[in-house]
């Protein structure tokens, strides 16, 4: 079954940043059977309710996009819930699709699953060689074992179920709560409250050397389209823009968009996570993808979003 502009996809998580950007990349290329529900409509943690729904909608395609996400803070103060929250999303989506007939699944994860020392770029066959990084090991394992399970159901049932793996992403729709964030949306929140408070100082988490790699979230959008449509010989496939910058750097480049000077300051105190993490997406680009949008052209659509957010 190829995928087409009549199919019926279920996007599960189309609220949140990835989600709702997939949603918005498929309604704009013509997609016109996309099935999305609200959470206070369907807890996908509930196992009876998701199978009854999928087997009611009985979709041709899924993607999982539906996560329990956060920054350091969130994964080290509720440990209990990524993997809790995580593990029965995945599990209830992944089994619900398999007994209701569907081939093709996307199933999304994170660069975090892979060992807290890999080696540069990470490659998709380094996944389980070390140790994962501490603060985020509950949402890892949680993601390890979707990617597993993706695999053994391809093995039993003979399906076609793909797992891929973003680097650190940011686009609309982000989060910039300090308390649950990723690094690049709180960065943007402390320089522009910074700014207007005419403060001269920022705080940073740990050193400011760890690197990182950031992809718009539309390019993810675009890939899990472009995946979709071709027959894979492989189960894993990182997805990255194959540039990195170091935390402080961001910041530099941040504080450079909003045109204000500040004194970094460092809480090396606070964890700072894994020192690098950058992904070889060479097996993607075999494939014939790769990303598209740069760090200046996505800083300036999530600059506006963030102000509008902001304004209401």
């Amino acid at each position: 079954m190829k995928l087409n502009k009549n199919s019926k996809i279920f996007l599960a998580g189309h609220q949140g940043m990835v989600g709702s950007a997939i949603l918005r990349h498929f309604k704009k290329k013509g997609y016109k059977k996309i099935i999305v529900i609200d959470r206070k409509k369907l807890d996908l943690v509930n196992q009876n309710k998701t199978e009854k729904y999928i087997k009611r909608i009985k979709p041709e395609f899924v993607i999982i996009a539906a996560a329990k996400v956060g920054g350091i803070l969130a994964n080290n103060l509720n440990s209990a819930d990524f993997i809790y929250q995580n593990i029965m999303i995945q599990n209830n989506v992944i089994n619900a699709a398999y007994k209701s007939g569907v081939k093709k699944l996307l199933f999304l994860g994170s660069s975090c699953i892979y060992p807290k020392y890999s080696r540069q770029p990470i490659k998709e066959e380094d996944l389980l060689t070390g140790k994962l990084e501490p603060t985020n090991e509950a949402y890892a394992i949680a993601k390890i074992a979707g990617i597993k399970m993706c695999e053994a159901y391809n093995k039993q049932f003979g399906l076609n179920y793909l797992s891929l793996m973003p680097t650190n992403l940011y686009g609309k729709n982000d989060n910039y709560n300090l308390n649950s964030s990723h690094f690049f949306p709180a960065l943007i929140s402390k320089i522009y409250n910074s700014k207007i408070n005419k403060k001269k100082n920022i705080i940073i988490w740990g050193d400011g050397k760890p690197k990182r790699e950031l992809m718009y979230v539309d390019d993810l959008a675009d890939a899990c389209e472009f995946f979709m449509k071709k027959r894979i010989n492989h189960s894993l496939i990182n997805i990255g823009s194959g540039q990195e910058k170091s935390i402080e750097s961001y910041a530099k480049f941040i504080m450079k968009k909003m045109n204000v000077k500040l004194n970094i300051n460092y809480d090396i105190k606070k964890p700072k996570g894994t020192p690098r993490k950058i992904l070889d997406t060479s097996l993607a680009k075999k494939y014939g993808w790769q990303s598209k949008v740069s760090l200046e052209e996505g800083f300036d659509q999530v600059f506006k979003d963030y102000l509008k957010k902001l304004s209401i």
